[in-house]
């Protein structure tokens, strides 16, 4: 790691408002979506953060291991899912990172 650089997050069960998100907002099959993984970013503002969701099976099946959030850089037809949650204002946005 580079001086300066942030240590990111390695994959973990999904954020719960990324996967109510998915569910109300995007009617996805709730059994589904909480079987799905995430990873996270900070925004450089520090109440807000950044999430990718993937399905640790496809992953697996195109051969890539998912360190951390730059590990889908070159792979948007793997994340199912992008936005943001912003904590003062509690709100989470769908937006496209890749």
């Amino acid at each position: 790691m580079k001086e300066g650089e942030v240590k990111l997050p390695s994959p973990k069960a999904i954020p719960e408002w990324a996967g109510r998100y998915m569910v109300i907002q995007g009617k996805e099959n709730p059994d589904w979506v909480w079987k799905l993984k995430g990873v996270m970013r900070p925004a450089p503002q520090s109440t807000t953060f950044y999430c990718r969701v993937f399905d640790e099976i496809q992953v697996t099946q195109a051969g890539l291991k998912v360190k951390d959030w730059t590990s889908l850089d070159g792979h948007p037809e793997l994340i199912l899912w992008e936005g943001c949650f912003e904590k003062k204002s509690n709100t989470v946005r769908q937006e496209k990172f890749v």
